[in-house]
């Protein structure tokens, strides 16, 4: 039985059964029971034509469990004088259910369950799974988004920066159980990059292939974090990052930036030093410019604090962070690495154990306390880190360059 064949196909059968007028919890059920029958039936004689197969069974079961039982009698009756269903329509119906499964009528969390149990073809046990939450739970959140857009017609044309941010949000739900939802929006965005010509949806499948091929090296063996510039590289997937650069290039040549790109290109910027003290920081500098320009968010003027205080100093990084909210997420542990590398090893101490206090995991906080013990005074004989020479500003439009050499099993 081809599980992958069914699996593809899925999404597809749900949007048309949606198209012709079904709901969409109802359709759902039908879809379930047709993939049913198909086990059943295909090992033995698989159709000509997959999918059509699959649309005419979902249909009929869909109509035998809406109809009343004397509408059914006369219903049935009619099946049986009609011809058989000609081939199925080759349009791919895969994009208007993703715009469905992101309606901005659903709550994020809602819009990220639903799209992997429609489009992603989870089950409802893994996805809570995931989630880490009891099966009913996520039994009820996906009964309620699927309610929500039960009345919603495939007519308009859908929000595609919706649909993005639903799967951004997949892929930083990690992995936990027997599904990585990492891998899993990678899939999804890929399937997307290949149904729409968008170049922020080829931005965010780069961003998500340079972010997830640093992840073997983000946690040490005892399950301890690993800042990216104390990773070791050699464990860095040269492959997913030699794509990654390849699709962001392609997305950058048609002149049309957007967010995703632009985050995309500081993680080839990572990507393209050979060690943490070549980085190209300025250049980062320039794309976080830009993402100011694009989106005004403070968690990017924090991360661009970071990046001005690589580039120029940490005094400068400290300047850029003096305007923002203190309460943002990570804006006192920045601090505390800021102060860090200007060698004000106290006040980084007390900041480093503030944040470790408002960390929102345990392993974060294990690092957090870890860098604040190690500037108590005994550890304090230690010289202060000391920062790059900063590179100067040479004016050029930020670009992003491809690897230095090929993929060879190291990182580049």
């Amino acid at each position: 039985m081809d599980e992958a064949l069914l699996r593809s196909l899925t999404p597809g059968v749900l949007a048309a059964l949606v198209r012709r007028g079904a709901d969409f919890a109802a359709a759902e059920d039908a879809v379930q029971d047709a993939l049913v029958e198909a086990v059943r039936v295909w090992p033995g004689e698989r159709p000509r034509d997959p999918k059509g197969w699959l649309i005419t069974v979902a249909w009929r079961r869909f109509l035998d469990a809406t109809r009343s039982d004397a509408a059914r009698r006369r219903r049935e009756d009619r099946v049986e004088v009609e011809p058989a269903p000609g081939p199925a329509s080759a349009t791919d119906d895969t994009l208007q259910l993703y715009f469905l499964c992101a309606h901005p009528s659903l709550t994020p969390s809602s819009a990220v369950a639903l799209t992997l149990r429609a489009v992603g073809g989870l089950t409802t046990r893994q996805i809570a799974q995931a989630y880490l939450v009891p099966e009913a739970t996520m039994a009820q959140r996906i009964s309620r988004a699927k309610r929500t857009v039960s009345g919603v017609r495939l007519d308009r044309a859908g929000d595609v920066a919706t649909v993005l941010r639903v799967l951004y949000l997949v892929f930083n739900e990690g992995y936990s159980g027997d599904v990585d939802l990492a891998a899993e929006a990678i899939r999804l965005t890929r399937q997307l990059a290949a149904a729409i010509d968008h170049p922020e949806v080829a931005g965010l499948l780069a961003l998500m292939l340079l972010h997830h091929a640093r992840r073997a090296a983000r946690t040490a063996p005892d399950g301890s974090l690993v800042p990216l510039a104390e990773q070791d590289r050699t464990k860095w997937d040269t492959r997913a990052i030699a794509e990654g650069v390849h699709v962001l290039q392609l997305a950058l040549a048609r002149d049309r930036l957007g967010e995703y790109q632009a985050q995309a290109a500081v993680a080839a910027l990572h990507a393209d030093a050979l060690t943490a003290d070549e980085t190209d920081w300025v250049q980062i500098v320039e794309w976080y410019d830009e993402l100011v320009r694009l989106t005004d968010s403070p968690v990017v003027r924090l991360n661009r604090a970071v990046a001005v205080g690589e580039a120029d100093g940490p005094r400068a990084g400290l300047a850029a962070l003096a305007p923002l909210d203190p309460a943002l997420p990570r804006h006192t542990a920045v601090a505390a690495y800021l102060h860090e590398r200007a060698g004000d090893l106290a006040t980084a101490a007390r900041l480093y154990a503030e944040a470790a206090h408002r960390a929102p995991n345990l392993a974060e906080r294990a690092h957090l306390t870890g860098r604040a013990a190690r500037l108590t005074p005994a550890a304090r004989a230690d010289p202060p880190l000391t920062p790059p020479t900063a590179r100067g500003r040479n004016g050029r439009p930020p670009g992003v360059r491809p690897p230095r050499a090929a993929p060879r099993g190291e990182a580049p």
